[in-house]
């Protein structure tokens, strides 16, 4: 019988200080809460904290489902052709293989957990994040060079992220 493991962090409770692996990871400070490297199945918890108006560019994960669970904060998500509004408690689920996006439209910034499997979004948020060298959110970015995007792009065709289209604006 497999070792029973039991991660137990009163931190995932909205408006407690974040403990575990940081990264600044684009506009946003991601905590792995749980590394995929932590069970066979390869799930994977992320917890992120992004200020007013942060949107990756529209991208598709070919190898995983992504979920997001709506912590503090408001949101537009942009789901294939359908836009969905999202509220602390909400739960999203998007399917792999599908082109989707966000916005965070709450004036003081969001907070959410991503839950995906095989370990491929983990990565890519290692490989393209860094260390935080302070407390809070990175300095927002000025907008992206197109070598920048490239090389982002690249990063995420390497862990099974398509790029496939700008942020929500």
């Amino acid at each position: 019988m497999p070792a029973l493991s039991v991660v137990s962090d009163p931190t995932l409770q909205a408006g407690t200080p974040a403990t575990g692996a940081q990264l600044w990871f684009l506009d946003t400070r991601v905590t792995i809460r749980v590394p995929a490297s932590a069970g066979p199945d390869g799930l994977s918890v992320l917890d992120h904290q992004a200020p007013h108006a942060d949107s990756p560019p529209l991208h598709v994960h070919h190898t995983e489902d992504e979920c997001f669970i709506v912590l503090e904060g408001n949101f537009r998500f942009h789901i294939a052709d359908r836009e969905h509004h999202a509220t602390p408690g909400d739960v999203i689920l998007v399917p792999r293989d599908v082109p989707h996006t966000y916005r965070v439209e709450s004036p003081a910034g969001a907070r959410w957990l991503t839950i995906t499997t095989h370990g491929d979004f983990e990565r890519f948020v290692r490989a393209s994040g860094r260390p935080p060298d302070r407390a809070g959110l990175p300095d927002p970015a000025a907008p992206p060079t197109p070598q920048a995007l490239e090389h982002l792009a690249a990063a995420a065709l390497r862990h099974g992220i398509e790029l496939v289209g700008p942020p929500l604006r």
